[in-house]
């Protein structure tokens, strides 16, 4: 498919064998992917980096090139659960692919909507097919992926990842855009879905802040979010793995698109995010630079809690594409 460096992948690993099917990218934590040689590095970057509750397992992945030479798409993927390592891997590896084959769908008509929803409906049915080797019935993965395609941005959710459209006003102050919305049992419409199919949202007395979905009768599995790939215990019971899909028109004032996982967002305001990525030295530090603030501040405003996974992809926006000529 490409050239592929993988970068800032954090600790732990899975082992090749367990990722089943498709394998376009690996096993590393993050990846930034090209279909052509020789990229600048200040195109984008992507970093993951494990947190204290042990294997990292996040992944996330920008590939420049993705679709058309100026496309592209970033992805993360956090996983949550005894296998959601695996489930994030498997989903990063895999759906780029789907989507990619529905947008080059000629057969119909397809909106964004439909072709995101379509994707993402045939990546659970994929994990769900693993179930024989693996048990998925309690892990899970949530995603955010935007893809570029001509002036336009298509974005898909699940979760509590995030994406931001980081800019600049026209009198020069930098300007930030939520393109997603947190998918979690605390959204009234997500809880009344789930209620709707028997599924109880409650809170623990020791997490009084946190609003967590069990199945009728027993007190687990607990799923933070309202929406994943995987999490089959809860499917019944009103969690789903239909993206909320939207588009943006990028105008020229816009610079970054980024995406990250909630170890990000628990700790860390958009805003503080948009002024990291607009001071970072580069575009190729800017994940970077996202990630090693978010877990600083883990560690100032929770001395005495864990650290979770963090994962960032930046993409420069308005960055006009122009790869190398081929040696001959």
């Amino acid at each position: 498919m490409g050239f592929c460096l993988c970068l800032s992948s954090g600790s732990g690993s899975t082992d090749q064998s367990q990722i089943y099917e498709i394998n376009d990218y690996g096993q590393e934590n993050a990846v930034l992917y090209s279909d052509q040689h020789g990229v600048p590095e200040d195109f984008g970057s992507v970093s993951s980096l494990a947190g204290g509750k042990g294997l990292n397992q996040d992944a996330a992945i920008l590939h420049l090139g993705y679709g058309t030479e100026e496309g592209a798409i970033c992805g993360v993927f956090d996983g949550h659960g005894e296998r959601g390592d695996l489930v994030s891997k498997i989903v990063r590896n895999q759906l780029p692919s789907l989507l990619l084959s529905q947008m080059n769908n000629r057969s119909v008509t397809r909106d964004s909507k439909t072709i995101c929803e379509t994707a993402f409906l045939t990546m659970d049915k994929r994990i769900l097919k693993l179930k024989r080797m693996h048990d998925f019935s309690s892990s899970g993965t949530a995603a955010v992926v935007a893809v570029k395609h001509g002036n336009q941005v298509m974005v898909a959710n699940l979760g509590d990842s995030r994406a931001l459209m980081i800019g600049t006003s026209e009198n020069g102050e930098t300007k930030v855009v939520q393109l997603t919305d947190d998918l979690k049992p605390s959204v009234p419409s997500e809880a009344e879905r789930i209620r709707k199919r028997n599924g109880r949202v409650l809170a623990l007395e020791s997490e009084p802040h946190i609003l967590r979905v069990w199945l009728p009768n027993e007190n687990r599995p607990g799923l933070a979010m309202s929406r994943a790939l995987g999490d089959f215990l809860l499917k019944s019971y009103g969690v789903i793995a239909t993206p909320q899909v939207s588009t943006h028109q990028i105008t020229s004032t816009d610079k970054f698109l980024l995406l990250a996982s909630d170890g990000v967002w628990d700790v860390l305001g958009n805003e503080e995010v948009a002024t990291i990525v607009m001071e970072s030295e580069s575009e190729g530090g800017a994940a970077s630079a996202v990630t090693e603030a978010a877990a600083n501040a883990w560690r100032q405003k929770y001395p005495n809690v864990r650290v979770d996974d963090i994962s960032v992809v930046c993409l420069s926006i308005n960055n006009k594409r122009h790869y190398p000529q081929p040696q001959i």
